[in-house]
């Protein structure tokens, strides 16, 4: 006598989330939502109340070179939409100083002065060191121009971006501070190392966890500022 069919149960749940619906999506904001509904570094940055994931780079980064401690100055460059800001608060306590400047608005952030402007500007840099109340002992940047799809293009583009991020951080920086840009790999970069390495101590490449694995993406960490 056959044996009735064994009913199946249920196999196991996928934890990847799909878009609803494309309808009125463009093909690249599709790719977008979807990577962004998957990320686990998104969920976990709105666990930890962080304005973006990108603050997790920042945190991995400090986690392996120390760059952040109580009662520093610091300047975030690009800081919108604060991510970032928000990780120097945390670390530096109520005795640091941190100014968060980007063209865009910025909506406040309690413990952070936040100045809207162009860093390349000679007002903008007065404007910093006055809130700072002297030279920084970190400038950071996480700034990156708009892509374009095409490679080489991208990485001349983000590496222009770093070297005037550079050029900002010698006119603002104390004895011994640091510097930290993203950049991209691709090959320009080693004439932007090259400086590095005659205005700094050490200088180091990082690429944290959090940035993602097909991102071309590094910063560069470079530490005891020599200043002349």
């Amino acid at each position: 006598m056959a044996k009735p069919p064994i009913k199946q149960g249920p196999g196991p749940r996928s934890t990847h989330a799909n878009v609803k619906t494309a309808r009125g999506r463009s093909n690249a904001s599709q790719r977008w939502l979807l990577r962004q509904l998957n990320d686990p570094y998104v969920k976990m940055a709105q666990a930890a109340g962080y304005r973006s994931r990108a603050a997790f780079k920042l945190t991995e980064l400090n986690d392996r070179f120390k760059l952040l401690k109580p009662g520093q100055r610091v300047v975030d460059l690009g800081a919108a939409p604060g991510g970032w800001t928000q990780v120097v608060l945390r670390q530096l306590g109520e005795r640091g100083q941190v100014v968060a400047l980007d063209l865009l608005p910025m909506d406040n952030l309690a413990g952070a002065i936040i100045l809207q402007g162009d860093f390349q500007d000679d007002a903008t840099e007065a404007a910093v060191l006055a809130a700072l109340g002297g030279f920084a002992d970190l400038v950071l940047s996480d700034m990156a121009p708009n892509t374009t799809g095409h490679g080489p293009t991208d990485h001349l583009r983000i590496m222009d971006l770093a070297a005037l991020a550079l050029d900002f951080a010698v006119k603002v920086l104390a004895p011994g501070g640091a510097f930290v840009a993203k950049v991209f790999q691709g090959g320009s970069e080693k004439a932007m190392l090259e400086r590095l390495r005659l205005s700094f101590t050490e200088v180091r490449h990082a690429k944290p966890p959090a940035s993602r694995k097909e991102s071309s993406e590094l910063y560069v960490v470079a530490t005891g500022f020599k200043r002349g």
